[in-house]
Formats: C-alpha cells, structure tokens, sequence
C-alpha cells in the first residue's frame, strides 16, 4: 500500500509558495489601494470643491461663451505643440505624419489621465504606438526621454520667472520658497542626470541596463542602448541650435498656451486674473501634481489652482468656477478623444463595434496586464509582447499609412 501511495502523492502538483501566492494577489491588492486613495482625494478634495462651486451657479447666468470657445481652441493648441515637440526630437527618416503624432499623444495622456502613475505609467503605450510606426526604440526612448527632461526643465524655468516678477507686484508668500527649492533639486537632479548620460556613458549604461531588465518591453539591451544614443542626442542637440531652439519654443508654447486656455475660463466667469500671477498658481500646481500620486494631478491641481488664485485678487467662486471648466477640457476631455484617437489608429475603417470595444478596453488595461507579466516572468528575463492573433493590414505595414 505504501508502494502505491508514492506514485500517487508524486502525481500531485505542488503546493504554491508564498511568493506565487503574493504575486497572484499583487494585482488585486493594488487596485484596491489605488481605488482607496482615490476615493480619498475624491471625498476630501474634490467633493468639497463641487460644493462649494454649487453655491456659485448663480455665476453661470453671465457666463461668456466666447471666452470658453477661446479657451477651448487653445487648449487644443496647446496639446498640438506637444505633438510638435515630438516631430522635432524624432529623426526625419521614417517619421510619422504629424496627425498620427498628435493621435499618438492623445493616447498617452488618456492613459495617463487614469492610472496613479500618471506620464510615467503611460511611457509604456507611447513607446509601443511609436515603434509600431516602426521608429527604432532606441530613438523614440530619447526622445520620450529628451522630451520629458526638457518640459520639466521648461517649467520650472518659467515659473522661476514668473515668481520673480510677480515678488514685487504682489508679494512675497512662503510657498514661493518652497516651490523654489523643489525646483532647484529638480533642475539639480536634471543636470546630474544629463552629465551622467553625457560623461559616464558607460556606468549609467549599465546602471539602466539592470534596471530595464524589469520594466516590461523595453528590456535592459534597449536601456543600455538609450543610454550611449541620448549621450549621442544631447551632444548633437546642443551643437544644433536650430532643432534646440525650435524644442524649447515648441515646449514653453505648450505650458503658456495651456495656462493662457486657464486665464480664458476665469474670464469666461467675468475674473480677469494678472497673467504673471496666474501662470505663478498654474506653474505651483503643476509641480506639485506632477508627483505621481494621483492621475493627471487629480484633486490636487483642482484644489491648490483656486486657493492660489485667490491670493492673486480673485474671488472665490470665479476661482473654483474656472478652474473647474478649465479641467474639464484639460484633464476630462483627453479620455475620450484619446480613446477614439487610439481607435482610429488600430481598427480599420468600416470595422464593427465590437473591434472598437476591445481597442478602447486593451488601452486602459495594457498598462496592468504588462506590469503583471513582468511580474511572473523569471528575474533577468523580459517577457516578449504580445503578439496579436490577428493584425490589420495598418499594424502590418506602419510605414504605408502615415494619415
């Protein structure tokens, strides 16, 4: 009997370690901790501002529709010179027409209007929507890269300006300071990482390279290789004083005309805001939403935006008011139209609605179920993409469709 036992006992499966179990119940936890903080900032930061907007609809009576429109188109402005920015940084060969790029884009910051992570979650889709247009991954890695240094450097820049302009017209106040000091630790961080690109190619290389060996996709052979091409990229980019010049217009157009759509829905509420004050509110917000806690800056602009404004002569409810319709098309509206813009570029022309579902529903959840199989892949290893059962003659040949 116990001869028969063995053979028995050895058909069995074995049991789940801990760390499968962990890993299988990662993902579940993780939403659940993303669900909770965002029921948090939802019940104390954004439901307490809804409020106290309702308490000013009376405002809405006078509202000025031209205003909206102005803010409204350059809103839109705004998002194309981000689109703009992307075909200066990328090589002319192979480079995608600039409707794609802008639909490219859209579909970027749908993405990263939903997951916590914010731009930094949604580096994955970009990545895999521009090499699908077949660009090399190692460029679209430096100009993503290139890209994200250079707004964040633009940024802060210009709010370092328009704080020292607006000390003496309306005063000093404490978070100056400390707006200030982030943005010297950020540059600082900047200038660090651009000399240890550009004089310590091959320890930064290596660095990455065992970095990138987790992050799904990209793999760390492609971050070594980002490495010695952005070291390649900065060197050349500040040679050409054409194509640098051309990136920071394209990358400050974005932020002014951005904050200049905010100061149009004020207006649309009757506040003229100063301009200098507000990019002052918009710029302190922006930095501190560019922490990667909720989507987009989710409750955090919503609320920081309106209380600086105020200091700056508004009232309240014009404040809470325009900064609410402001978000709206800034951070609402992108969901949508990056969702059709994703749509419009995976499914062909004449397909039916369920094809379109499942482009709208593989968008929002490409980012989890990647992070999940990285997660089960062995260490060192990066799991290979997806392959799609079927592909569309779009997917097929990139180069051919460029509309």
């Amino acid at each position: 009997m116990r001869r028969e036992a063995a053979p028995a006992e050895a058909d069995k499966p074995p049991a789940k370690d801990w760390r499968s179990r962990l890993r299988t119940a990662r993902r579940p936890l993780r939403r659940l901790v993303i669900l909770l903080i965002l029921a948090l900032i939802v019940e104390y930061l954004v439901i307490p501002e809804l409020v106290l907007a309702s308490r000013d609809l009376y405002l809405l009576g006078r509202l000025n529709v031209a205003w909206l429109i102005a803010g409204l188109i350059l809103e839109a402005v705004s998002l194309f010179c981000y689109a703009l920015l992307n075909r200066v940084l990328l090589p002319p060969e192979g480079r995608p027409s600039l409707s794609r790029l802008f639909r490219i884009d859209l579909s970027a910051a749908a993405v990263a209007h939903v997951i916590p992570a914010g731009t930094v979650g949604s580096a994955g889709i970009g990545y895999q929507l521009f090499t699908a247009e077949g660009i090399p991954g190692t460029d679209v890695g430096v100009m993503m890269a290139t890209k994200g240094i250079g707004s964040t450097v633009v940024l802060n820049v210009l709010l370092w300006i328009a704080l020292v302009i607006s000390i003496p017209l309306s005063g000093f106040r404490p978070v100056y300071a400390t707006v200030a000091i982030v943005g010297a630790v950020v540059l600082g961080l900047i200038a660090s990482l651009v000399l240890g690109i550009t004089m310590g190619e091959k320890r930064a290389a290596r660095i990455l390279r065992s970095v990138g060996q987790r992050i799904p996709i990209v793999g760390g052979d492609r971050l070594e290789q980002i490495v010695y091409q952005a070291a390649a990229s900065i060197r050349r980019l500040a040679r050409n004083r054409s194509v640098l010049i051309e990136s920071l217009t394209w990358a400050a157009l974005n932020w002014l005309l951005d904050a200049a759509s905010l100061w149009c829905f004020i207006a649309a509420f009757g506040g003229f805001a100063n301009p200098v004050g507000l990019f002052a509110a918009y710029g302190i917000a922006n930095v501190l939403g560019a922490i990667p806690v909720t989507p987009g800056g989710l409750g955090i602009i919503d609320t920081v935006t309106p209380v600086l404004l105020v200091g700056f002569g508004l009232t309240s409810s014009v404040a809470t008011l325009g900064v609410l319709a402001w978000r709206l098309v800034n951070f609402w509206l992108p969901i949508p139209a990056g969702a059709i813009a994703y749509v419009s570029m995976k499914v062909p022309r004449g397909t039916d609605l369920r094809a379109m579902r499942r482009a709208i529903s593989e968008i929002f959840t490409r980012d989890s179920s990647e992070r999940h199989q990285s997660a089960d892949a062995p260490a060192g290893e990066t799991p290979a993409p997806e392959t799609p059962a079927e592909e569309t003659p779009a997917e097929e040949t990139p180069a051919q469709d460029r509309s």
